[in-house]
């Protein structure tokens, strides 16, 4: 099913179209990155979901066939750890079959060993996070078994697959990483792929965010241009969450993420699809919509589609923008939930 070029997507309450769906597959990851999955709120004790209570993949490519007829353009697989999920290029398969761009959001350390079959599966593109090059400031951000070795090896192996231009996600954590920061643009420069500096966030509500901890993109862009001199560039499309910058030798460009200092909810097109089956609007956000139950109850396509419809109808999320004291004290869902 590709999407009906006589139907425009829904548009929410402020006007912002139905494009982008983040898909997470599992709620599980073998990192414990500070930023997301603390290891003091997610360790062994920690109760992840039931197999039986994620969406299987014919669910979920069920789901996308559905939205790519009202105007869905791009899916992106995320976690927890998308690789976790067993089979995973058998989904990949699935959603390219809609007609959809399919990408992937993974912390690399499985990519070596899956790279080919995914990009075989017909992946378009991946994104690899990686907070530092440096062995200690890795593990200090992570708390993982792994190194950035192991991550950079996933990235060779994902190139040869195929899969670049790669695009590289850092967080950058004032206090904790921000040193490393013009290193990490310094090893990819010229390479052909991507990095993408994100400024720390509030998500969830057990990461300890603090506001001091942020540092700005105007800041990180700075630091960067000072050793490796930028220009900024046009977005490459209305709605590009990430504020691009080439270099002025032509050797490739970074992108900042600044959804703390300088929002962007305005041009957001996403929604997310949590891995149990819940719809939210926002990485930030408080509830969702339940669309597991219709999916296993027996609602047809045309019943699903109306439900999606007035769920993104219904939206009015812009939390970056409200960010204050005011939301303090909103309880949020973990990014490990519903995906980065």
């Amino acid at each position: 099913m590709s999407p009906r070029p006589d139907t425009a997507p829904p548009r929410d309450r402020r006007g912002r179209p139905l494009s982008d769906l983040r898909v997470s597959v599992t709620d599980r990851c073998n990192f414990r990155c500070r930023y997301c999955m603390p290891r003091e709120h997610f360790g062994p004790g920690f109760h992840f979901l039931p197999r039986s209570d994620l969406l299987t993949f014919e669910e979920i490519a069920r789901l996308v066939g559905i939205l790519s007829g009202e105007g869905l353009r791009k899916v992106r697989l995320t976690g927890g750890e998308p690789l976790l999920r067993a089979e995973l290029p058998k989904l990949v398969r699935m959603i390219a079959d809609t007609g959809v761009e399919t990408a992937l959001t993974t912390n690399g350390s499985l990519l070596a060993k899956h790279a080919q079959a995914l990009a075989d599966a017909g992946l378009g593109r991946v994104s690899v996070s990686l907070d530092s090059l440096d062995d200690a400031v890795f593990h200090a951000m992570t708390d993982a078994d792994y190194g950035p070795a192991d991550v950079l090896a996933g990235i060779d192996a994902a190139a040869a697959a195929g899969l670049s231009p790669i695009k590289i996600n850092s967080v950058v954590r004032r206090g904790a990483n921000d040193h490393t920061l013009v290193g990490l643009a310094r090893r990819f420069k010229g390479s052909g792929h991507i990095v993408r500096f994100i400024e720390y966030m509030d998500v969830g509500i057990t990461n300890g965010w603090r506001l001091d901890e942020v540092v700005p993109g105007r800041e990180i862009v700075e630091r960067i241009d000072a050793e490796l001199p930028l220009e900024p560039v046009a977005p490459n499309y209305a709605g590009e969450v990430a504020r691009r910058y080439r270099y002025r030798d032509g050797s490739g460009e970074i992108g900042v993420i600044t959804s703390v200092t300088e929002p962007f909810c305005s041009g957001c097109t996403r929604a997310r699809l949590s891995a149990e089956g819940t719809i939210y609007g926002c990485l930030f956000a408080a509830s969702g919509t339940d669309i597991r139950e219709p999916l296993r109850s027996g609602a047809d396509d045309a019943a699903l589609a109306g439900l999606l419809r007035g769920i993104w109808a219904r939206r009015d999320d812009r939390y970056s923008e409200l960010r204050s004291s005011r939301t303090a004290g909103i309880r949020r869902i973990e990014m490990s939930y519903i995906g980065g």
